[in-house]
């Protein structure tokens, strides 16, 4: 992985904010420094994105709001999108033009199916519907060549050569879909500081129902649920510089944390950038994520992803033999450049609702807590976005996502074997924070990590391994009053 070996052993060998002048660099510089005292509120602490920061009332559709910096032709634009992103597609061919070309094979319908509310997904219902969740299937390199591809960002690993990249679950019909996912949870229990006892379910994998043969050997099974959409273009307004800041790789400091930057090659341009976005920072811009998804999921073809049969392989001569929804009079994709630019518009400008009870005594104590068990070593609370973002909305905002964006190993526990892009299978990006106390009210559950093993955030922090280890170490032996401040906290941002 040569490319790590490139990046400055230190924050101090790396250049400024190319955005910034001198003062502004001393602003930023105060504005962002680690809280020191815990007895009150920090300035602008409330204001989640600064003043992109939702405001309104708390509820079930706190996620669905536009930044309140939009311009008043992007604020018409987020409508537009918001209504594209909620669209069912439908198979080809269809009266309802400009609305075909779902699948063949497909894990949903629509963006909202998987992100509803703009929120976070779930495993899969008792009733066995998975639809914001799916398995990632991938093989490692096996050649020296392949090793070569992955470290030049040409590949990120290696598809199934029958099922390609991901399970999906769904199919037109008249087509048979590619199996199911299947998870049973074995059982294992921590006991903390008190007396407590905490039990974590551990889920297995499997696929029930294969219908074109056998998975290759070595394709490793990855489950994914669905990201929270908000804040999104805000983390990619990010000055790069700041986030590389924060990777020490090879742990030069000695603390246990070794983050690292994930990097891909952007679809239009084919330029390295850094990776922000996905459970394994694999996306470097929400048009990508966008187009990957749209693709990936749906199956629809776009102009930064123009695969017309989305994740179909050679292997399903069916699927491909299937019409595709490409009107010429709109151009040679299902979803011409007009869709993709509405959709990425509306997914950059969710705007993250502001904090709430934040002078609150046990919310401050919790604060506390978190910065004294280590946690801000991976979920560094606040960046001030880039000046010059290609957007004025998204520009020079004080913002507080709780993540560096950066891959981290967190241990057998959460390890899923599979190798993405520069994050090997015990890697994943630290996964922002804010919102998350309103997770329940906007989805109506509380299922966290990865594959929302954890149903309650307790669990989830006890899941940490590897790097977070010690945190969760402090976590355990804390005074049980102090164990619940945290969480209170938490459930703050």
């Amino acid at each position: 992985m040569v490319l790590l070996s490139a990046l400055p052993a230190s924050a101090q060998e790396r250049s400024a904010r190319a955005d910034l002048g001198e003062a502004d660099r001393a602003r930023v510089a105060d504005v962002t420094r680690p809280a020191t005292d815990f007895s009150r509120p920090e300035p602008f602490e409330a204001m989640t994105a600064g003043a992109a920061s939702f405001s309104g009332k708390p509820d079930h559709d706190a996620f669905r709001h536009p930044l309140p910096t939009l311009s008043l032709e992007d604020q018409h634009r987020f409508v537009l999108g918001k209504a594209l992103f909620e669209k069912f597609w439908v198979s080809s061919p269809s009266s309802t033009q400009a609305s075909d070309g779902l699948g063949p094979l497909f894990n949903a319908r629509s963006c909202e199916s998987c992100h509803q509310g703009g929120g976070r997904g779930r495993p899969p219902r008792d009733d066995g519907d998975a639809t914001s969740m799916f398995l990632r299937l991938a093989r490692p390199a096996r050649t020296a060549q392949e090793e070569v591809d992955i470290a030049s960002l040409k590949q990120l690993n290696f598809p199934d050569a029958t099922y390609g990249r991901q399970l999906q679950d769904q199919a037109v019909p008249g087509l048979a879909a590619e199996g199911h996912m299947a998870v049973t949870y074995g059982e294992e229990t921590v006991t903390l500081s008190g007396g407590e006892v905490v039990r974590l379910q551990k889920p297995a994998y499997a696929i029930t129902g294969l219908a074109y043969g056998a998975l290759e050997a070595g394709t490793t099974l990855s489950p994914r649920m669905a990201n929270p959409m908000i804040g999104m273009g805000l983390i990619e307004a990010i000055a790069p510089e700041d986030i590389l800041a924060l990777a020490d790789p090879d742990d030069r400091n000695g603390d246990g944390i070794s983050g690292k930057p994930s990097f891909e090659l952007d679809h239009r341009s084919h330029q390295r950038v850094l990776g922000r976005f996905g459970w394994k920072a694999e996306n470097g811009t929400v048009r990508d994520q966008s187009a990957s998804a749209l693709a990936g999921d749906i199956g629809i073809s776009s102009p930064d992803d123009p695969r017309h049969a989305g994740d179909c392989t050679a292997a399903e001569k069916a699927c491909l033999a299937l019409p595709n929804g490409v009107q010429a009079r709109l151009g040679p994709v299902e979803a011409p450049p007009p869709v993709l630019d509405l959709i990425t518009l509306y997914s950059e400008s969710l705007a993250p609702p502001r904090r709430r009870n934040v002078a609150d005594p046990q919310v401050l104590r919790g604060k506390q807590n978190f910065y004294a068990a280590g946690c801000t070593s991976c979920h560094q609370p606040k960046f001030v976005t880039r000046r010059d973002a290609a957007n004025p909305a998204f520009a020079f905002q004080l913002i507080w996502p709780y993540s560096d964006f950066l891959l981290h190993d967190m241990g057998d526990g959460l390890a899923d074997g599979q190798q993405v892009g520069l994050a090997t299978g015990r890697e994943w990006r630290t996964p922002p924070l804010w919102g998350l106390g309103l997770a329940r009210t906007v989805n109506g559950h509380g299922f966290y990590l990865h594959d929302g093993r954890a149903r309650s955030l307790e669990e989830a922090i006890l899941w940490h391994g590897g790097e977070a280890e010690k945190a969760a170490d402090a976590f355990k032996t804390m005074q049980p009053d102090d164990r619940r401040a945290l969480i209170t906290f938490l459930e703050s941002l």
